[in-house]
C-alpha cells in the first residue's frame, strides 16, 4: 500500500462544499419551521418540550447529540494514533456513560418532577447557595460553548481536508446555518432533527467504511496484516501507553462529559417519565456501531503508511482524507460529508437548546424572576446566538482538535463526583460540593499541566471526591430530597402563557 496512489477525487469543489453546509441548514429550516407553528408556544415548550418526549424521538436524540464530531472522527483519530487500543478506549466508555445516567435520572425524575437542568437542581440541593449554583451554571455554559466549538471544529476539518475551503468560513457558514433552523423551534425542534439526522448517520456510516475498505489492494484482510507489520502493538487493545496517553483521560472525561452535561439532562426531564430509563439504555446501547465503524477508518491510515503532515496536521481528519482520496465513487464521498455535517449539527442544536434552558431558569429566573414571558422566550432564543458566535471566537484560535477535546474533559472531570455525591449521597454539602469542585480545578488542572493527562485526572478525581467526604465529617448534615419537589420554575406559568399564533396541542407520540 503506497501513499503516493491517494489521490483527490476530481470535483470536490469549495462550492460544492458550500451548498452542502448551506443545504442541509435549509432542510432542516423548513422543518423548524413547521415544528415551530405546531408546538411551541412558550418558553416551558421551547427549553422542556412540555415533559413529552417518546421513547423513539428520545432514544433518536439521545444518541444524536452523543454522536457528535468525536464519536465521527475522533474515533479514527485514535485509531491512527494507537491502533486498536486506540478504538477500545475511546468506544468502551462512550455507550456506557450514557447508560450509567440511568440511576441519577431515576433519582431525580423521582425527587425533582419539575426541574429543568441540573444547575436548578444544584441551587434547591444546596439550599439555594450562590456559589454552589453559580459554580454549577458556569460549569454548564463553558461545557455548552466548548461541544458547540469542539463540533464546528469537526465540520471546519472535514469541509478544509475534502474541498479545501478556508477552515475559518467552513466553521462560520456552518455556524449561521445551524443557529438560523435552532433558532425557531428549540428543543421540539433539536429532538425531531436530532432523530433525522442519526438516520443519516447510521446505516451510512457502515457502508462507507465497508466500500474504503474494499478500495484498498487485498481488502480489510491486507489492512489488519499491514498494520501488524508496522507494530505489532497496533493490533492490541491492552497498550498500557495508549491507557496512560489519552484512554484513562479519556474515559473520566466521557463520564463526566454525560453527567455534568446540560445537553443530556434538560433530555431527561423533557422525556415521559416512564420512557426515561429505557431510553438511555437504548441510546447508549445502539451508539456503540457508529464509532467501532467509523473508527476502523483509521486503521487504513495506518496501512497506508500516512503521517500527520500528509493529512494538514491534525490527526482528526484521517477519515475525510482517506474517504476523498481511495477514489470511491463521487455520491458516496457526498454521503459522507452529509453524515459528518448532521452529527455536528445535531449536536449544536442539542447544545443551543440546553443552553437556553440554562439561560432561562439558571440566569434570567434567578436574577429577574418578573421577567414577563414575551421577553423570556426572545431572550432564550437570543442566547443560542450568542453562544454560538462565543464558540466560534474560540475557534478561530486555531486550538488542535484532540489537545481541545482532553482538556475540556479534564476540566469536566472537576465536577463528577462532587455532582454523582451531591444525587446520591445525602451527607453532601455546600463546603465538599463547592469545595470539591474548585480545588480539583486549582490543584488538579496544573499538576495536570505538568505531569500530564493520567496523573492530572487521577489527581482531579481524588481531590474533587475526598474533599466532599471531609465537608460532610467536618460539618455532618442530611439532605432530605423530598424538598426537591417543590421545584416549579416554569411549570406553573406553563398553561397560563400566552400561545404563540398557529399552536396546536404536543403530540404524545
Amino acid at each position: 500500500m503506497d501513499k503516493t496512489t491517494l489521490q483527490l477525487t476530481q470535483g470536490l469543489t469549495p462550492t460544492l462544499g458550500y451548498s452542502l453546509l448551506v443545504g442541509l441548514g435549509l432542510a432542516t429550516l423548513v422543518a423548524a419551521i413547521v415544528i415551530r407553528r405546531l408546538l411551541v408556544r412558550n418558553t416551558h415548550d421551547f427549553i422542556i418540550s412540555d415533559r413529552k418526549i417518546g421513547f423513539g424521538f428520545g432514544v433518536g436524540s439521545v444518541i444524536s447529540v452523543w454522536t457528535w464530531s468525536m464519536a465521527v472522527m475522533m474515533t479514527s483519530a485514535m485509531t491512527f494514533e494507537w491502533g486498536l487500543s486506540g478504538l477500545f478506549w475511546f468506544v468502551a466508555p462512550n455507550g456506557l456513560a450514557v447508560m450509567m445516567l440511568i440511576p441519577f435520572t431515576r433519582v431525580l425524575r423521582r425527587q425533582m418532577p419539575n426541574g429543568y437542568t441540573i444547575s436548578e437542581f444544584t441551587k434547591n440541593r444546596f439550599k439555594q447557595s450562590g456559589v454552589a449554583t453559580s459554580i454549577v451554571t458556569l460549569t454548564m455554559v463553558f461545557g455548552i460553548v466548548l461541544e458547540i466549538l469542539i463540533n464546528l471544529k469537526g465540520a471546519s476539518v472535514v469541509m478544509s481536508t475534502i474541498f479545501n475551503i478556508d477552515w475559518t468560513y467552513a466553521a462560520l457558514v456552518g455556524l449561521i446555518s445551524v443557529l438560523v433552523y435552532s433558532y425557531f423551534g428549540g428543543l421540539w425542534t433539536s429532538v425531531m432533527t436530532a432523530t433525522i439526522n442519526l438516520l443519516m448517520i447510521t446505516v451510512p456510516a457502515a457502508i462507507i467504511v465497508s466500500l474504503a475498505f474494499d478500495k484498498v489492494p487485498g481488502g480489510a484482510l491486507a489492512v489488519v496484516a499491514k498494520v501488524g507489520e508496522v507494530n505489532p502493538a497496533n493490533l492490541s487493545v491492552l497498550r498500557w501507553d495508549a491507557a496512560a496517553g489519552f484512554g484513562i483521560t479519556l474515559a473520566f472525561g466521557i463520564f463526566a462529559a454525560a453527567i455534568a452535561d446540560q445537553t443530556f439532562w434538560q433530555k431527561a426531564w423533557a422525556i415521559k417519565s416512564e420512557y426515561v430509563n429505557r431510553t438511555f439504555l437504548w441510546a447508549g446501547a445502539l451508539f456503540y456501531p457508529i464509532p467501532i465503524a467509523l473508527g476502523t477508518l483509521g486503521l487504513i491510515g495506518i496501512a497506508y503508511g500516512l503521517n500527520l503532515s500528509d493529512i494538514g496536521g491534525d490527526s482528526a481528519a484521517i477519515g475525510p482524507y482517506l474517504i476523498s482520496h481511495l477514489g470511491l465513487p463521487f455520491f458516496i464521498i457526498i454521503g459522507y460529508v452529509l453524515m459528518i455535517l448532521a452529527a455536528c449539527y445535531s449536536t449544536i442544536d442539542g447544545a443551543g437548546s440546553a443552553l437556553s434552558s440554562i439561560v432561562a431558569v439558571d440566569i434570567v429566573k434567578r436574577f429577574a424572576p418578573r421577567t414577563a414571558e414575551s421577553r423570556l422566550f426572545v431572550i432564550t432564543k437570543i442566547s443560542t446566538l450568542i453562544g454560538g458566535l462565543v464558540a466560534f471566537g474560540i475557534v478561530l484560535s486555531g486550538v488542535d482538535f484532540t489537545t481541545l477535546v482532553l482538556t475540556t474533559y479534564a476540566l469536566k472531570t472537576s465536577i463528577l463526583l462532587p455532582l454523582v455525591l451531591a444525587i446520591l449521597w445525602p451527607r453532601t454539602n455546600t463546603i465538599g460540593f463547592v469545595g470539591g469542585i474548585v480545588l480539583a480545578i486549582g490543584i488538579g488542572m496544573p499538576l495536570r499541566h505538568v505531569y500530564g493527562d493520567l496523573v492530572g485526572t487521577i489527581s482531579i478525581v481524588a481531590i474533587s471526591g475526598l474533599t466532599v467526604v471531609l465537608g460532610a465529617l467536618i460539618r455532618p448534615e442530611r439532605f432530605d430530597y423530598a424538598a426537591l419537589r417543590q421545584s416549579t420554575t416554569l411549570d406553573a406559568n406553563a398553561t397560563a402563557d400566552s400561545a404563540l399564533p398557529g399552536a396546536v396541542t404536543a403530540p404524545a407520540e
